[in-house]
């Protein structure tokens, strides 16, 4: 993925230059670009939602003037029928130099059908506008998918997984009510708009104090509007917390219940629970407020407005009967969707938290991303070597210091050090998970950084102690990554990794379901799966993170003699907390503190009584090395 400049941001379609320079410059389209310049991937569906948004509006205001000619013919028949001005269409379709009675006839059926039009656009506006918000829904989440594919791994140690699938499962939910009340607020402007436009042309005056007075009440309205988005981030920040204490529970369930721990999960299970509905409390206070401000205030300016037009006080006398009944039809409309705009507005703002977590996820300029190279990997030929290498989570503290290592083509390179001296993170720098903060990584010469990563990592396999398993058959867990293969291979793979037993056994065999995490396997028996899936792939390169550490002693025995036949020819690299499982290892690398402090044989190293003495003295002593 090209990570965007903050400076790229991309319009939603080919805009005169003009516009574009004025959009770059807007606040609107500063703070929403994001999500707007989505619009580009769907621009039919868009733009047939703003046109029949627009039609639906103006068929609204064709049925304001012909209601005005109908309760004209109604309350005064011999009065002279209204006039449009476009010549063809006052004599033919209003019937102007008709009688009354036939122009009452032909103003009854423009109103029926200026209302079934009406009916028709509304539908293919609100269908389109539905369209839009799945197709953005749908573009949302396949950036944020592209997004944490993107950002270096090191972001994900930083940032709480719960936070994560909230925002992309309910902050993407609720941002689908963020485009429900904009595209509300959109099409209800438009009717305000042919509303308020329909006023003025029956009396300015009355129009222009109802303009006022509404406008005073909105600008009222905004301060409590203002208060409900600022609490908006209390609830996206307590609806983060509650998902990952809620996914923490369930993964951690096995050990909450050896340690029997529920009480104090319990305890805070039900403090994320309440603290967002404290969050949420705090903020319905306040928006539910506002819809009925609103209507009171709003009744009591339609009342006031009905007194002034019955006693003619801002107009030359009374208002004819026709249109002040069409004026008062227009104000009691207009109440209502002026109370809706307010409750939405009201609404949006109470969703603002979730758009920003949503922005903040998909921002491009405070984040680390992964730079690909473009050389092709075929295959090792001599060495992965570490040049000088440091590395840290964070510049101040360094998990590696001064790394040095060859690792030769088709030998096993075994590394030891007590818990926390680096061995799982060296490791790490080679499939380039991490890449080091000082020094170089060369394969073959080449500095790892210039290779396709994809390239090297398929000719790869990693099995490491902590094995996921995915929620799916014994048997797509095992070809993970290895499409096509046979099943002469995947049973052959499940044999050399000591799992083809326990899998005849299961209920469906291999088509067995495993469940979240592999949940109906041992500890022992998912780590046989990560081996055989490793098998599968035939790698060049094979690291084994303590791959037998979850096994028994015999299954160990049996895993260990099959690891031996696959290393032959092959480049293992393995970190083993058993000394027994890399005896036969052609180098051992003893790691200290981040430091290499011993390299060489296993019984060279040994004799020399020192690190790798120690260890083997103290595993003896427990049995650990046989």
């Amino acid at each position: 993925m090209q990570k965007p400049t903050s400076q790229q941001r991309p319009m939603p379609f080919n805009l005169p230059t003009p516009v574009r320079i004025l959009l770059k410059n807007n606040k609107f389209w500063q703070n929403n670009y994001i999500f707007l310049r989505e619009f580009k991937y769907f621009p039919k569906v868009v733009i047939l939602a703003l046109v029949f948004s627009f039609l639906a509006a103006t068929f609204e205001g064709v049925g304001i003037g012909f209601l005005l000619s109908f309760l004209q013919s109604l309350t005064n028949p011999d009065a002279a029928p209204i006039k449009t001005g476009i010549g063809w269409f006052d004599v033919w379709v209003l019937g102007v130099n008709t009688s009354a009675t036939s122009r009452f006839y032909r103003i009854s059926a423009l109103i029926w059908l200026s209302t079934w039009t009406r009916a028709l656009f509304n539908y293919l506006a609100q269908t389109y506008t539905e369209n839009c918000q799945l197709n953005l829904m749908d573009r949302l989440r396949k950036q944020i998918f592209e997004q944490l594919q993107a950002v270096n791994l090191s972001y994900f140690a930083t940032t709480k997984s719960g936070e994560l699938i909230n925002t992309i499962t309910s902050e993407i939910e609720k941002f689908k009510n963020i485009f429900n009340g904009s595209a509300f607020l959109f099409t209800r402007g438009l009717t305000i708009a042919i509303y308020l436009m329909s006023m003025i042309l029956i009396s300015w005056q009355l129009s222009l104090i109802s303009i006022m007075l509404f406008t005073l009440m909105a600008v009222g309205l905004s301060t409590l509007n203002k208060q409900v988005r600022e609490r908006s981030f209390e609830i996206s920040t307590a609806n983060g917390k509650f998902t990952t204490t809620a996914i923490e529970f369930i993964s951690g369930i096995r050990t909450i219940q050896s340690f029997a721990t529920q009480d104090f999960e319990r305890k805070r299970y039900y403090k994320a629970s309440e603290d967002f509905v404290s969050a949420s409390v705090k903020i319905i206070r306040l928006w539910a407020m506002v819809k009925p401000l609103a209507e009171g205030i709003a009744t009591t300016i339609l009342i006031g407005m009905i007194l002034v037009a019955f006693t003619g006080v801002l107009t030359n006398g009374p208002l004819k009967v026709a249109s002040l009944l069409t004026f008062l039809f227009i104000l009691v409309r207009l109440v209502p969707i002026i109370q809706d705009v307010n409750g939405t507005r009201a609404v949006l703002s109470s969703l603002h938290g979730s758009a920003e977590n949503i922005k903040e996820l998909l921002r491009t300029d405070n984040k680390t991303y992964f730079q690909n190279g473009t050389t092709e990997f075929l295959g090792l030929k001599h060495s992965i070597e570490f040049v000088d290498v440091d590395f840290g989570y964070d510049t101040n503290h360094l998990v590696l210091k001064n790394i040095t290592l060859s690792i030769e083509r088709g030998k096993m390179t075994a590394l030891v050090g007590s818990s926390g001296a680096g061995k799982t993170t060296l490791a790490d720098l080679i499939p380039r998970f991490y890449d080091p903060t000082q020094g170089k990584v060369l394969i073959d010469g080449i500095e790892l950084r210039q290779f396709d990563i994809n390239s090297l990592r398929r000719k790869l396999a990693i099995v490491s102690q902590d094995t996921f398993i995915f929620n799916t058959s014994l048997r797509n867990n095992i070809v993970y990554g290895k499409e096509g293969a046979t099943e002469q291979e995947i049973q052959e793979a499940a044999r050399l990794a000591n799992a083809l037993e326990f899998i005849q056994e299961m209920p469906e065999g291999f088509e067995t379901q495993l469940g979240d995490r592999g949940v109906r396997l041992s500890g022992g028996q998912r780590q046989r799966i990560a081996i055989a899936r490793a098998l599968l792939r035939n790698p060049e390169i094979l690291i084994l993170d303590e791959a037998t550490s979850a096994l028994d002693s015999v299954s160990e025995r049996l895993i260990q003699e099959s690891i031996e036949k696959l290393a032959v020819g092959r480049t293992v690299i393995a970190i083993a907390h058993r000394l027994s499982t890399i005896v036969r290892a052609n180098k051992v690398v003893v790691l200290e503190q981040g430091r290499i402090v011993e390299q060489g044989g296993y019984p060279e190293l040994l004799e020399q009584r020192g690190y790798l003495w120690k260890y083997h003295q103290m595993q003896s002593e427990t049995g650990q090395v046989r």
